[in-house]
């Protein structure tokens, strides 16, 4: 009765994984190294549990040196800068038009950001392309 016990507390112990931690402090906006990433043994859901994953990624926000990355802490490094000069396209069908705008924010391909378009002085939303371009959402 006592071995039963105590194999199904074994049983429903949970199981370890690894999972990405930062070997040092990570400043937001800094680019991760994998120099800058070990792998530790614990249970966090929702952590990063791939080290290549998240090698050549930008940090979000400053990480920790021992403390679990969620996906959200990381992203593509921003192609954008704040008050850069892009260049803004809307396409409909066969009709494209494309003007300068200054991007409000600091983006990474794909992040929506607003851009002001500097011929008419409007703020529009745009995603930013591969390229560093804005395409007017339609």
């Amino acid at each position: 009765m006592i071995r039963l016990a105590f194999a199904l507390c074994l049983g429903a112990l949970p199981a370890w994984a690894e999972i990405v931690v930062p070997s040092r402090t990570i400043p937001a906006r800094s680019l991760i190294m994998a120099e800058d990433l070990m792998l530790d043994d614990a249970t966090v859901p929702g952590a990063v549990a791939e080290i290549e994953a998240i090698v050549g990624m930008e940090a979000r926000v400053a990480l920790y040196a021992g403390r679990p990355i969620r996906p959200g802490d990381v992203a593509f490094p921003a192609i954008v800068e704040r008050n850069q000069i892009v260049t803004l396209i809307y396409r409909n069908g066969g009709l494209t038009i494309t003007t300068d705008g200054r991007a409000l924010d600091r983006a990474s391909p794909g992040d929506v950001i607003s851009v002001m378009n500097l011929a008419s002085r409007s703020t529009v939303n745009a995603r930013i392309g591969i390229e560093g371009d804005a395409h007017v959402a339609q």
